[in-house]
């Protein structure tokens, strides 16, 4: 994907989640730290164009929550969750990991109304049964490719 094609998967995602969300005005977005919390602040700009809001994007480090690494626990560092839609925002969902781990830590957070999933690029090969609710697009992909996403150009390739 070019920089303009991600730029107008976003406006599209923007769209879709201020029509399913009835507006923005109820909406926190949190990006999955590094990649993620990138494509959330573009995302955050297109849905403040959209619906005439001021949304933040907030980051979230997971590296505490997942199930590969000695457990941390604590609370992660987000805005006031309680009874508030959010978006969590990733850029490739592949086996589902680390969607698990960003949704512990949410939850650790305070207990939002909704939490709605939003990839930029879904690869399928889940380990865990976590379907996204917002998709940039599919991307059918050999397990042993990755898919790279650079953020400091806006460009999605499938390496080896």
């Amino acid at each position: 994907m070019t920089d303009k094609q991600i730029r107008r998967t976003l406006d599209r995602l923007a769209h879709e989640i201020v029509e399913r969300n009835r507006g923005a005005e109820n909406l926190v977005v949190v990006g999955v730290e590094r990649a993620g919390a990138v494509v959330s602040r573009a995302l955050v700009q297109s849905i403040n164009r959209i619906s005439h809001s001021q949304l933040m994007a907030s980051s979230l480090d997971i590296t505490r929550f997942r199930d590969d690494t000695p457990h941390g626990g604590g609370v992660p560092d987000l805005p006031d969750l309680e009874d508030r839609d959010v978006i969590l925002v990733d850029d490739v969902l592949f086996t589902g990991r680390t969607a698990r781990a960003a949704l512990d830590a949410v939850v650790r957070s305070g207990r939002p109304r909704s939490i709605q999933l939003l990839v930029l690029i879904d690869r399928g090969h889940r380990e865990y049964p976590i379907q996204p609710d917002y998709v940039g697009r599919k991307m059918p992909t050999k397990h042993r490719e990755r898919v790279e996403v650079d953020t400091a150009h806006w460009a999605v390739d499938v390496v080896e």
